[in-house]
């Protein structure tokens, strides 16, 4: 009686294993999607309106840019209608086509700078003056999975 009970036992377990081994001989349900990027900007009092023509400027410029030469799919701007204390009220949303996209030399980002805005020197004085107008609280970055 002992010996069929384990008989069951391990016939019962080999099931299992071939059931698990046929599951991962499955392909995964996803596949790997873009990767987004989450900025949350909390604008000085008085200065929202001075933000939001910043992101309809020089923001759209260099971000139309970065859509032209394939780095960048898509971006959006979404505003925090009741955002709590110290919270955000501007969300910027950028849409890459995977991470390999941030792999490019400080050399190649210095020399995309200069293209849209001009100069290094131009474009550290505008996120100086950006700073005086609204505050960076954060970034999230997550890879979206496309179910299949």
């Amino acid at each position: 009686m002992k010996a069929a009970h384990l008989t069951l036992v391990a016939a019962a377990l080999c099931f299992a294993a071939s059931h698990v081994r046929a599951q991962e001989d499955q392909p995964p349900p996803y596949e790997k999607g873009p990767v987004w990027s989450f900025t949350e900007i909390k604008t000085k009092g008085g200065h929202f309106d001075d933000y939001m023509k910043y992101l309809d400027g020089d923001f759209k410029t260099e971000s139309e840019a970065l859509k032209r030469e394939g780095r960048l799919l898509d971006y959006k701007i979404f505003v925090v209608t009741d955002p709590r204390q110290n919270e955000g009220d501007v969300w910027i949303a950028r849409e890459y086509p995977n991470m390999a996209v941030f792999d490019h030399s400080t050399a190649d980002d210095y020399a995309l700078d200069k293209r849209v805005l001009g100069s290094i020197t131009k474009s550290n004085e505008q996120m100086a003056a950006r700073d005086s107008i609204r505050q960076f609280l954060s970034e999230v970055m997550a890879r979206e999975v496309i179910l299949k």
